[in-house]
């Protein structure tokens, strides 16, 4: 759900104005924009930012999350800019690259019939496709600070022309140490620009960011208590020393069974541990954290933006300005050590007026936070026990049983019933019919995001407009070639180009962390791979060793099982498999 409006009408009056978007003064080509996004009611900080964005008054907004931000200075900014300049008229800066993207993609949507281009630039990614978005004349630029003031140095951003710039969540920006380029960047836009600063919290660097680069601001105060959890239901569970932490969270997700849900983790270890145990367990998991390369979290934010993902496990950094389609639940695996970020966490669910639930497991000196929660912002906590063992593993069962039972129900199978039987009374039986059986979850999981992806919408995705797949596809063959030889000229250790290009075609390009010097030669490699990915080994169809590393080539559908591998242990060494690309 994007951090702007909502479709339902009876959202509750603390998250409606008392306006409609027809009562702004707004072209018919933005509202169109608004009604095909399925706005219809402006949040109260719509309602407030909007006619002074237009108006040209600069802006304090301290709004609590999940109250339109974005739509309150995108709407006005595209009303504001004219259409087909092909220039950076305006700037917003985000602090992270999830925040950046999925603004580009809400303002990109909000102005597509206004002729606006929106470029989104942030690091992590190559610099060429963000070049050429920029030479092409982006109305409006999206982007994290270390990024954009790395394009000005180079020349590729000029915002000598620029007439508005925003700060989204600026008090996290400063939090990451942007201050420096922060200020550089609000330096090379002209005097008379307008500037909207957007914060949860006003400390003294914000305070010096709007003595010297605000004239005259308004501020803009909803919902005054920014640190509140209204609509949320606060749970938690104890957690249970007879077992490790990791098992509780299994227990405690088989008693809720939530129907997604983002899972917070204090440090990024926890994050890789909790997805490979959830999905070693049987549930739909990815992890978001620092240490993912660019390509992986922007292929995890696709799977979070088309809703195919159950649980999505993180960190706060990395959390931070996602937006999950009605998320049902938040869960803390630990709680902070700062009772503010508890808020902020939560605040992920129960959005635009809408009820959420947040869990928490607790244990020995979490009770600190607890304490501060329950008296410094009169939190009341409903406390649960976590079923037992023997509990959590019915339901699990019941859970799995149903699942296989409705497959069953439009299949054809009375004739694998004598090889079921002979199965069941060999020695090694067990751990043949365990395999089938995680052989199909996994079926199951992979058709299911199949299915969501072929029915999304074609349209824009991260500002762009797609292409039908059949032209998309001739030009990936056309271009293919070129792209290729511009890669071997600027890098000529990789001067191999036929024999390159014919191991490419063998399959999907992974690089890993093991090799030679793991005393496995590139058989074993193989092999160990394909077992903790559970796939046919047939599916890696090439294994190039070295000392420190290993190449791979595998079929496309294995793709995602062992690019989920990564983060799993072997013999003590923890395992790092990703696309190449992702490691320029």
């Amino acid at each position: 759900m994007p951090d702007t409006g909502d479709t339902d009408l009876s959202i509750p009056s603390d998250y409606a104005a008392n306006v409609a978007f027809e009562d702004l003064a707004l072209s018919d080509e933005l509202r169109q924009g608004i009604r095909e996004r399925g706005y219809v009611v402006p949040t109260p900080v719509q309602a407030e930012a909007i006619p002074r964005v237009l108006a040209g008054k600069d802006l304090i907004v301290r709004s609590k999350t999940g109250t339109g931000k974005t739509a309150a200075f995108g709407i006005p900014i595209i009303e504001k800019l004219p259409a087909g300049a092909h220039r950076t008229l305006a700037l917003v800066l985000c602090p992270t690259r999830e925040l950046a993207l999925q603004v580009a993609d809400e303002l990109a949507s909000l102005g597509k019939h206004k002729d606006i281009r929106v470029a989104a630039i942030y690091g992590g990614a190559a610099m060429k496709g963000q070049v050429d978005q920029l030479e092409k004349g982006a109305e409006i630029v999206v982007g994290t600070p270390g990024r954009v003031y790395d394009h000005i140095r180079r020349g590729n951003l000029d915002l000598s022309q620029a007439e508005i710039g925003v700060l989204d969540e600026a008090d996290e920006m400063l939090n990451q140490g942007f201050y420096e380029e922060v200020t550089r960047i609000l330096e090379r836009l002209p005097d008379t620009r307008q500037t909207l600063l957007f914060s949860a919290t006003v400390p003294p660097d914000i305070d010096r960011l709007i003595r010297r680069f605000c004239r005259e601001p308004e501020t803009i105060l909803i919902s005054g208590d920014e640190f509140t959890v209204e609509g949320i239901q606060n749970v938690i569970y104890y957690t249970v020393d007879a077992y490790p932490k990791p098992r509780n969270l299994i227990y405690l997700l088989e008693l809720e069974h939530p129907d997604n849900a983002i899972i917070f983790c204090n440090t990024r270890d926890d994050t890789s541990l909790v997805a490979a145990v959830l999905n070693r367990n049987g549930f739909d998991a990815e992890v978001l954290n620092g240490d993912l390369p660019q390509k992986e979290r922007e292929r995890v934010m696709a799977k979070v933006k088309r809703g195919e993902l159950t649980y999505l496990v993180a960190t706060d950094i990395a959390a931070r300005g996602i937006d999950i389609s009605d998320l049902t639940h938040v869960i803390n695996y630990s709680l902070p050590e700062d009772p503010a970020v508890y808020l902020h966490r939560v605040g992920r669910t129960g959005r635009i007026g809408k009820k959420g639930v947040a869990i928490s497991l607790v244990s020995g000196r979490e009770l600190v936070t607890l304490t501060a929660l329950e008296r410094r912002y009169g939190i009341q906590f409903e406390e649960r026990k976590l079923p037992a063992p023997e509990e959590a593993r019915r339901l699990w069962t019941e859970r799995q049983v149903a699942e296989v039972r409705d497959a069953a129900k439009s299949s054809v199978f009375d004739a694998m019933l004598p090889l079921a039987a002979d199965i069941k009374g060999m020695a090694d039986g067990d751990q043949l019919i365990a395999f089938l059986l995680r052989y199909f979850f996994t079926r199951q999981r992979m058709e299911r995001a199949q299915q969501a992806a072929a029915v999304r919408p074609e349209g824009r995705e991260d500002g762009e407009e797609r292409e039908p797949r059949g032209k998309a596809r001739e030009r990936g063959r056309r271009r293919e070639p070129k792209e290729r030889r511009e890669r071997s000229a600027s890098r000529p250790e990789r001067a191999k180009g036929d024999k390159a290009h014919e191991r490419d075609e063998r399959g999907a390009r992974l690089w890993c962390n093991l090799g030679t010097a793991d005393h496995l030669d590139e058989p074993g490699i193989g092999d160990a791979l394909a077992s903790a990915a559970e796939i046919d080994r047939a599916m890696i169809r090439a294994v190039e060793a070295h000392a420190t590393h290993t190449f791979l080539y595998v079929a496309p559908e294995a793709l995602e099982a062992l690019v989920a591998v990564d983060g799993n242990e072997r013999d003590g060494k923890r395992l790092r498999v990703e696309r190449p690309r992702d490691r320029r």
